[in-house]
């Protein structure tokens, strides 16, 4: 019970620093929204190409951006994490009676709240857009859920570099290293049958893959829900193994401080 408490109070925590930022919350938001208005205009008429299987790019770009825009905001995570440490934040929180696991899962949970806000904004300016989603609610409900376990595992993964690097320009270094290559090394902007063969094999390994396929197939008309399930179990079990890195590597730092 604890837990649950201390993890709702550091979520709340983080949640009214993001509201004091009216600024970065803008400019957080307007730049999935130019991926999607960008891409959309920009190769509509891929769709054309023999074997893209799609009649609307747009429709086809949607979930592809609401998974890009969820792995770069979890990349930055740690940032948070680094300057509660150079601010002395993180040892006033170890020498009070808050749940160890509460200072990460906090964070976690903030991260996921804030993901399914800008994903359902995202979703809608799809529709704007003439996107139509025949997977109907609950179609987007398993977008929306991809983009959270695409999200959690990797804001647990920065905030795990950001308790090991201790750095800022090391984490900035270390999330463009990683997440760029993982959105093209996955269909969020291409189908696969298009790609070329080497990033289709190396895709089959890629969590962004796993979220960007599962949340297109459950917006189909008619899904293939084993698939769907397939790939979220993976997501759930990277979740699981990104969960256990971030808490090595803040028990690491605890041993340390």
């Amino acid at each position: 019970m604890n837990l649950l408490k201390h993890s709702w109070y550091m979520m709340m925590r983080h949640q009214r620093q993001l509201l004091r930022q009216p600024w970065w919350i803008a400019f957080s938001l307007a730049q999935p929204v130019v991926w999607l208005v960008l891409f959309g205009e920009l190769f509509q008429k891929v769709v054309g190409l023999p074997g893209f299987h799609a009649t609307s790019y747009v429709d086809f770009l949607v979930p592809g951006v609401v998974t890009m825009s969820a792995l770069f905001s979890a990349g930055w995570s740690g940032m948070g994490i680094i300057m509660d440490m150079d601010r002395g934040v993180m040892d006033r929180f170890l020498v009070s009676p808050v749940s160890r696991v509460a200072i990460i899962s906090g964070r976690l949970l903030h991260q996921a709240l804030t993901n399914i806000v800008q994903s359902l904004l995202l979703i809608g300016l799809g529709l704007l857009m003439g996107a139509r989603y025949a997977g109907g609610v609950k179609g987007v409900a398993v977008l929306l859920l991809c983009a959270v376990l695409l999200s959690v595992p990797f804001a647990a993964l920065s905030n795990a570099l950001g308790l090991t690097l201790r750095r800022e320009e090391s984490l900035i270094g270390a999330a463009n290293f990683i997440l760029l290559p993982l959105t093209f090394l996955s269909p969020a902007f291409m189908a696969e049958s298009l790609m070329p063969g080497w990033i289709r094999a190396v895709s089959r390994f890629n969590p962004v893959n796993w979220s960007v396929e599962a949340g297109r197939t459950a917006l189909q008309g008619q899904p293939d829900w084993p698939a769907v399930l397939a790939r979220l179990g993976c997501l759930v079990a990277f979740t699981l193994f990104s969960g256990w890195l971030a808490t090595r590597a803040f028990r690491s730092y605890q041993r340390s401080a």
